[in-house]
């Protein structure tokens, strides 16, 4: 057990150090601090010595020199089994510090501001907090560190249930937290210094930290494991960590089809719905209610949307709970930025899923400021991209066909263009008005995912417009499109076999619009 009997308290982010300090107080436990902590302790009525009296040396360079100093360090550092350590301290008058309380400046969150300069962001480099840490890390049989405010509580609970000690167990997690953090500082700093104008998408060495949510029942499979992690080098979370309003855990898919939804319907300001099965969407549309765009979306294939995770970019209110409370559905997922009196209960009650279905909500604003890139692990590394962020160059849009789409067509066509962006390539999209019929995702040829995608729309195959991920290289996915009525198609252009395919469209009298952009979606 280690016995505490006098700490070092120095944090930036005073959250919970005043409780934290009482309680150490009425444990009988000496404290020292310096500079903003010591007066927060002092003005809650709480003793506190300041480490300038402790050491006899005043702060110094405008704070730069404040806990450098042998009395402090050596205090920390001396190994209690160790007579020799021991002796030396009595010789110099200096006291074992049993503990120490530290979180470092907010590097990190400066190094982000765009209007900090360099001179401002250097002084957040933190140099006293972290050899504190590690000193007293390093020591952990003798000292516990403790750098995380969420853990205050628990440590006051431990040291009151064995009279003023922490166990040594408790003080080799402390410590192994401690070396996470400064490890994921320093990291920070090195990346800062390493980073050019230039490149600060990508910098030379990529550090992240993340911090376990939980575990999840199993991973994409059953026989793999899985957890679920939250990046703490980002400052938006859309749904990692959210509130579940109802039903039993998430497992792993249930994440990543729940990403899908959630990118997919923040593309649009309109009310809007997804129906995912396997990231992949089924269904999309826009509504003028929210109730609408879900009755669309759900009517774009209802086989499939059974056991599907559908997304909203609006508050489920009732109306819209009502169509989705119905015979013969079966959701997995219902992810919305929040729920109106009374949805919840329509969703839950009186359906046989009712106990099953998850209900989430997530930070619709903090979707849009997510990620600025995406990554895949891969055997030995890690591939790093820019977010497909961009719909398309409004000034590259070209109509290569004798005909040029309808003011209608053409509202479809940019509808579908935005929804294929989400669907995994080789992807076909055909799409009603501001509604999606008919899909082809994954498949090895894009003639293919266009037989597929004029199967799933059947008879609305008749009017409706095509979007494609990619160029075609031959006209054969045309012709199958434009024999099932298909009038408009959207696509990025650039292939050898673009003449053929554009005479195609013409022979068929299909409008068809190049973006000069494609959306090719791999991870």
């Amino acid at each position: 057990m280690v016995t505490i009997k006098r700490a070092l308290i120095s944090v930036y982010d005073k959250t919970g150090i005043v409780d934290f300090g009482r309680g150490l107080n009425d444990l009988g436990i000496e404290m020292i601090s310096s500079g903003g902590t010591a007066r927060a302790l002092k003005e809650a009525d709480i003793p506190v010595r300041l480490v300038s009296d402790y050491t006899g040396f005043p702060e110094i360079l405008n704070g730069r020199v404040k806990t450098l100093h042998p009395k402090i360090h050596a205090g920390i550092l001396a190994r209690r089994e160790d007579e020799g350590h021991m002796s030396q301290l009595t010789e110099q008058d200096i006291g074992p510090i049993d503990m120490v309380v530290v979180n470092l400046y907010p590097f990190e969150a400066w190094a982000q501001k765009k209007d900090a300069s360099r001179r401002d962001v250097v002084e957040m480099i933190d140099i006293g907090g972290p050899s504190m840490i590690r000193a007293a890390a390093k020591n952990y049989p003798s000292v516990a560190v403790v750098t995380d405010a969420r853990k205050y509580n628990d440590i006051i609970e431990e040291l009151r249930n064995n009279k003023g000690s922490l166990s040594e167990e408790t003080c080799r997690a402390l410590a192994g937290e401690a070396f996470r953090q400064t490890a994921h500082y320093d990291a920070a700093i090195a990346g800062y210094f390493a980073a050019r104008p230039d490149e600060d998408l990508f910098p030379l060495f990529l550090e992240e930290r993340f911090e376990k949510v939980g575990d999840l029942r199993y991973g994409e499979n059953p026989h793999q494991r899985a957890a679920v992690y939250r990046n703490l080098s980002v400052e938006s979370v859309p749904f990692i960590g959210a509130q579940q309003l109802w039903g039993k855990e998430l497992s792993f898919n249930n994440y990543l089809d729940m990403n899908a939804a959630v990118e997919l319907v923040g593309e649009f300001d309109r009310p809007a719905a997804v129906i995912l099965k396997h990231t992949n969407p089924c269904g999309a549309a826009l509504g003028t209610s929210l109730a609408e765009a879900y009755e669309k979306a759900y009517a774009g294939d209802p086989l499939s949307a059974f056991g599907s995770i559908v997304g909203f970019n609006r508050s489920v209110d009732v109306g819209t709970a009502e169509k989705m409370a119905v015979p013969n559905t079966f959701l997995e997922v219902i992810v919305a930025p929040g729920y109106e009196e009374g949805a919840i209960a329509l969703l839950t009650e009186k359906r046989w899923w009712g106990k099953t279905v998850r209900i989430l909500t997530y930070d619709s604003a903090g979707a849009r400021r997510a990620n600025e890139t995406v990554s895949k692990q891969i055997l030995g590394g890690l591939l790093v991209q820019s977010k497909d962020s961009v719909l398309f160059d409004e000034s590259a849009l070209r109509v290569v066909t004798e005909r040029t789409p309808t003011e209608a067509e053409m509202e479809a066509l940019r509808f579908a263009w935005t929804v294929v962006k989400h669907v995994k390539s080789n992807a076909i999209l055909l799409a009603q008005g501001d509604m999606v019929v008919g899909v082809g995702a994954g498949q090895m040829s894009r003639v293919d995912s266009s037989m597929i995608a004029v199967r799933k729309a059947g008879e609305r195959a008749q009017g409706a417009v095509l979007a494609s991920d990619a160029f075609f290289p031959f006209r054969d996915a045309i012709d199958v499109a434009a024999e099932a009525g298909v009038t408009a198609a959207i696509q990025p252009g650039g292939s050898k076999g673009d003449d053929k395919v554009i005479e195609a469209a013409n022979d068929h009298d299909l409008a068809m619009v190049f973006t000069g952009m494609r959306h090719f979606r791999h991870l």
